[in-house]
């Protein structure tokens, strides 16, 4: 395994875990379930602590695809960019989730305005994530680009 085959797979773990944990988010909220959203803050700051080292593999994919001379760089720039603001939404989340646990100790109940904003949030950083995957595929599958045939201006 490379670090381009290692970043690919790894990535996809804070994609699908937003999206787990937004919709988990959602079940606590509607259930109104003190309990859930515990976990669920728990979680929160569970991928954020997995998500920052996975970004880090992007560095040495870099390295990598560039030796390749199959691989146009002009790709990779869009990627990076979205990745930064992708990582920087689920750090800010989790420093969120792990502020809301602190709040909330000796059984008092998660402040609800850092719930919803985690909530908003959390529907704002997998929209960056899946964008930033979707860049990240235009990289090798030319058949994913756009029909200009440019990079992305996202």
């Amino acid at each position: 395994m490379n670090w381009p085959h290692l970043h690919i797979a790894l990535n996809h773990l804070p994609v699908f875990g937003v999206l787990f944990l937004l919709l988990l988010l959602i079940t606590a909220l509607l259930r109104k379930s003190a309990e859930l959203t515990r976990v669920t803050l728990w979680a929160w700051v569970a991928l954020t602590t997995v998500t920052i080292p996975i970004g880090f593999t992007g560095d040495r994919a870099f390295e990598d695809l560039m030796q390749d001379p199959a691989v146009e760089a002009q790709w990779v720039k869009p990627h990076e960019d979205a990745a930064d603001q992708a990582v920087t939404a689920v750090f800010v989340l989790g420093v969120l989730a792990a502020v809301s646990l602190l709040l909330s100790r000796r059984g008092r109940p998660a402040p609800r305005w850092i719930v919803f904003t985690l909530l908003a949030g959390s529907l704002l950083a997998f929209l960056l994530l899946a964008r930033t995957a979707n860049l990240g595929g235009q990289i090798r599958h030319p058949e994913v680009r756009p029909a200009a045939g440019s990079p992305s201006k996202k």
